[in-house]
């Protein structure tokens, strides 16, 4: 098994690793690294000569965030950038930085509808939040992909969906009170925006394999049997 070679920095009590190792242990190749270190999403490390530096836990730990947001959440750098200048701002409310991180990691959405349809869905989407009483800013972009799907739906006639839009929203707060339960136990509120962010790329993916999974099951409890008999 490969070692990996941790030095000692300057009595600062903290290990640290050429480029090169942090390549190795995180998988990301080197010319990925310093191209994310001039665009300034990965701080710089700690220079041990003129043309050497080091690196330590920190980094590695930025690097696997910012290819959690690339890879699994596809944002664009740009997107990154913002959504990290968020999470490193002293000054920025909590509430905020994970607005900011939302705007970042959610696609802009426009699906093939009517305009009755889209008509339709706007006032229905109006109406559940009023009577759940969420607090919703009006250029969030998972509102526009909820009209947006709604609207989808109706135009494919398939409205029996929509009538279970109540039902989805208060399953879905209800474990999403879970994960903000969860996540407010971490200690600074840096540490709670970004277990958010990570919570919301890698939870999308957890949700929608735990419903594909349910939905095989169920569907071989209800129509395998009648097929059997």
């Amino acid at each position: 098994m490969d070692t990996v070679t941790i030095y000692h920095g300057r009595g600062k009590g903290k290990g640290f690793m050429r480029i090169a190792e942090l390549s190795r242990i995180s998988g990301v190749p080197v010319p990925t690294i310093k191209y994310y270190l001039r665009e300034n999403l990965l701080p710089p490390g700690e220079l041990t000569s003129p043309n050497q530096a080091s690196y330590d836990e920190t980094h590695l730990h930025r690097l696997r965030l910012i290819r959690a947001l690339v890879d699994l959440a596809q944002v664009p750098v740009a997107g990154v950038k913002d959504v990290l200048e968020g999470l490193d701002s002293p000054t920025m409310p909590l509430h905020d930085k994970i607005g900011r991180a939302h705007r970042a990691i959610t696609p802009q959405r426009q699906l093939p509808s009517t305009s009755e349809a889209h008509d339709a869905a706007t006032t229905q989407v109006q109406e559940l939040l009023a009577s759940r009483g969420w607090s919703v800013e009006p250029d969030a972009p998972a509102l526009n992909t909820l009209i947006e799907t709604i609207a989808a739906l109706r135009t494919l006639h398939q409205d029996h969906l929509v009538d279970f839009l109540d039902s989805y929203a208060a399953a879905v707060e209800s474990f999403t009170e879970i994960e903000v339960a969860a996540v407010t136990t971490r200690a600074s509120s840096d540490e709670i925006a970004e277990s958010v962010i990570v919570g919301t790329i890698l939870g999308e993916t957890l949700i929608s394999s735990l419903r594909l999974l349910a939905q095989e099951s169920i569907s071989a409890k209800r129509w395998t049997k009648r097929a059997g008999n």
